[in-house]
């Protein structure tokens, strides 16, 4: 059986140390690896980053074949107004803010960006999902 958890999100990137210090430009630090990978631990899992054509090798395609896919990555928030905070941060590092931070229909505030790497992610703000004391997110919130 399959645990209900994400255990590490690996991102394939073109340049590695250009990705990598675009989330330390955001506050992110590394954690120590072997050469050819950068990791930053989060609560409960780690992101990594991985040479794309590496990645593909490690996968048995051809890059082309890793294609892009309709992801978003996300991460909440305690406050709208630190969403418009991470957001500016982000672009000031680097990223293309997609959409700033704005209310959507369902009570929540969150904006989009895309990291140099390409990845995209939402900032978001969701006032019935609060965050655990070390800024954990659970759909329904911790309480």
């Amino acid at each position: 059986m399959m645990e209900q958890r994400v255990s590490l999100i690996t991102i394939g990137v073109a340049d590695l140390e250009a990705a990598a210090a675009f989330y330390e430009a955001l506050g992110w630090q590394r954690v120590e690896t072997p050469e050819g990978i950068v990791v930053f631990d989060l609560i409960g899992q780690a992101l990594g980053l991985y040479p794309l054509a590496a990645l593909a090798a490690d996968i048995g395609v051809p890059q082309e074949r890793l294609g892009h896919g309709a992801v978003t990555l996300s991460h909440n928030l305690s406050s709208p107004e630190a969403v418009d905070a991470l957001l500016e941060r982000a672009g000031s590092a680097g990223a293309d803010i997609l959409r700033s931070g704005h209310e959507v229909f369902w009570g929540g505030y969150i904006g989009y960006f895309r990291a140099p790497d390409g990845s995209i992610w939402e900032i978001a703000h969701n006032p019935f999902s609060a965050l655990g004391p070390n800024g954990e997110f659970r759909w329904n919130g911790y309480g």
